[in-house]
């Protein structure tokens, strides 16, 4: 039989959910596909399949089963990864509910610290490394054959949309950037969204601060931002916001 007591089980139990809810706040309060509940259930998951592997008393169970989570988390994961286009979706997600995972695996295992340190980790490159990579993003190309394909996403209201349209296919024709579609998506509400597709050699921010600079001064500008193609929009692809939502 186990050694594994009622109460013992219900503390790893409590520490994965609770570390896995931690990890999921940070997601949550940034409005991600997997949020507070879904990180707290995968790390729920996770360590009670561990825990029921401890309670049989087999010494090469744990170890088996927690195998067996990360391929099965894995195959949850694929399921939030989506291609948009150019773009791939999800994949911060997806590693975010591995990360969650792993922290119930050590929280059923019983090293109760190191699951609170591993989703304290988690946090911590959430929060400190998203504002070091947009750094990276934006600094200074010394290699100016680049080319670059960024979205410019500019959200309207519709009665302004013929004007703003016209006016975006002006000034990318003008300037540096080759326009190479538009997307037009009209919303539930009286708003439009235009989604141009360009491409340009260099640096994006440079080339595109006198469209945002130009745009952002119409009437019925309700959100205005660019952001690479091939980023995941999910997490960086807003780096090039020009103007905070007026809704």
């Amino acid at each position: 039989m186990s050694n594994l007591s009622t109460l013992d089980f219900a503390l790893r139990l409590a520490t994965g959910v609770g570390c896995g809810a931690l990890i999921g706040v940070e997601r949550q309060w940034r409005a991600r596909m997997a949020g507070l509940r879904t990180n707290a259930l995968v790390a729920a998951g996770a360590t009670l399949f561990v825990l029921y592997s401890e309670a049989m008393a087999d010494p090469t169970s744990p170890t088996r089963v927690a195998s067996y989570v990360v391929s099965g988390v894995g195959f949850l994961g694929g399921g939030v990864i989506m291609r948009d286009g150019a773009s791939v979706r999800g994949l911060n997600t997806a590693a975010t509910l591995w990360c969650s995972a792993a922290v119930g695996v050590l929280a059923a295992s019983g090293r109760l610290a190191l699951a609170v340190l591993g989703a304290l980790g988690v946090l911590a490159i959430h929060v400190v490394l998203r504002p070091a990579s947009r750094l990276v993003d934006r600094a200074p190309q010394s290699n100016t054959d680049t080319v670059s394909h960024v979205t410019v996403h500019v959200r309207c209201d519709r009665s302004e949309e013929p004007h703003i349209r016209a006016l975006l296919i002006q000034l990318l024709s003008s300037t540096g950037p080759q326009l190479t579609g538009v997307n037009v998506r009209r919303g539930q509400d009286d708003s439009t969204t235009l989604e141009a597709a360009v491409t340009l050699e260099g640096p994006p921010g440079t080339a595109l601060e006198h469209l945002v600079a130009h745009l952002s001064l119409e009437p019925g500008i309700r959100d205005l931002h660019w952001h690479l193609a091939d980023e995941e929009q999910e997490d960086e692809g807003r780096s090039g916001r020009a103007l905070a939502d007026r809704t």
